[in-house]
């Protein structure tokens, strides 16, 4: 267990900083490159660099800069190797500008590196990198006993910041856990509220419908029984016309029943049992993908209400179903080859009632419902967030 403490890395809400202000890490990173290009500068100013001319203190600028923020895009990836690459890139400035003369810049950027990466890398490589560039410590401090006090300071105040973003890191790891202890348990919350409503639904409408189902079925065998004449022809097309309605209403029934305890099958599915019912064409394009129950029934009840405005106004019609999977939402679109007499009424009264609810179901879900003529016919076009 003590050695795997030692390889493992910091985690990554703690090497993404989480929770401190981008600014404040942008001035960090700046701070460790102003540093490193102090170096430069300073070695610059040594007249054994001093033939460079002006391009080495901006050049050098814009070398560790980038060295700095690569340090801490690889560690927050967790590559080693270039992590200790771009550390010991800045050791090298250090020890430039120390060979140049100016030791009191490489130090600073030496005793910053180091904390930095006791900070960043796992415990022994931050160790490790400690310990290197502290052998420079004595160089830069005549004092010995200054030496041992920058040594202890930097292991002290680096894993004093290990520590303070570990803690950070996960006191935000437990605040999104119980953010999602809390989401769960509100769905569950939900969904037994859906299950009641559904008992509550089929105890009394499916039932409902299911006994008006057996009496219009009687009636219909009475009827065909009794003798022939104008009027039972009348009162058995009622009567026909009533069962299959009933019929329609229970389907219906159980599925917004299943809808609402999530065992609803996929929306494409429904749909191509729909196409077939009234002889439409289905294509389905985008990665399949589960719908909430809230964006399914809108899917579903605008199909139905847009199939069954097709055939009362342009019967005979051909009629063509597309369903797209986006990124962000679901597009639903149903068009006819439809009837002049379609688009005008309809399209003119911003289409029925039926057409009128499904809008303002779209629209609470935060999607939009278009339905007019286009062409010579109609189109119902629906877009929800899924």
């Amino acid at each position: 267990m003590r050695s795997s403490k030692l390889t493992v890395w910091p985690t990554r809400e703690a090497l993404s900083r989480l929770g401190v202000p981008r600014v404040r890490i942008a001035l960090d990173i700046a701070v460790l490159a102003g540093l490193a290009a102090w170096a430069v500068y300073s070695a610059y100013d040594a007249e054994v660099f001093h033939g460079l001319g002006a391009v080495l203190p901006p050049l050098g600028l814009l070398c560790c800069a980038a060295a700095v923020f690569g340090f801490h895009r690889t560690t927050l990836a967790n590559r080693l190797g270039p992590s200790l690459g771009l550390i010991a890139a800045l050791a090298a400035v250090g020890a430039a500008a120390y060979v140049a003369g100016a030791a009191v810049p490489a130090m600073v950027l030496w005793i910053s590196a180091s904390v930095t990466a006791m900070e960043r890398l796992p415990l022994f490589a931050g160790l490790g990198t400690a310990a290197v560039m502290s052998i420079g410590f004595p160089l830069a401090d005549d004092s010995e006993f200054g030496a041992y006090f920058t040594i202890a300071a930097v292991l002290l105040g680096g894993y004093s910041l290990r520590l303070d973003a570990q803690a950070r890191g996960a006191g935000f790891r437990l605040l999104a856990q119980e953010r999602a202890a809390r989401e769960a348990e509100a769905t569950s919350v939900a969904l037994a509220e859906r299950a009641r409503i559904a008992r509550e639904i089929h105890d009394v409408l499916a039932h409902s419908l299911s006994a008006q189902l057996v009496h219009l079925e009687a009636a219909r065998i009475q009827i065909e029984r009794g003798p022939q004449g104008p009027f039972r022809e009348q009162i058995l097309e009622r009567v026909v016309a009533a069962r299959v309605m009933a019929r329609e209403g229970l389907a219906e029934t159980r599925q917004a029943l299943s809808a609402l305890r999530g065992e609803m099958a996929p929306v494409e599915d429904y749909l191509r049992e729909l196409a077939v019912a009234d002889g439409a064409e289905t294509e389905v394009t985008g990665e399949r993908r589960q719908l909430t129950a809230e964006a399914s029934q809108a899917v579903r009840r605008v199909a139905q209400e847009a199939l069954t405005n097709a055939r009362k106004h342009a019967p005979g019609a051909e009629v063509r179903i597309q369903l797209a999977y986006e990124k962000d939402e679901v597009a639903l679109e149903v068009r006819d080859s439809g009837a002049g007499a379609h688009g005008g009424e309809l399209g003119a009264s911003g289409s029925g009632y039926g057409l009128l609810g499904m809008r303002e179901r779209a629209e609470l879900l935060g999607g939009t419902l278009e339905a007019g003529p286009e062409g010579e016919g109609f189109v119902v076009r629906l877009r929800v967030p899924a």
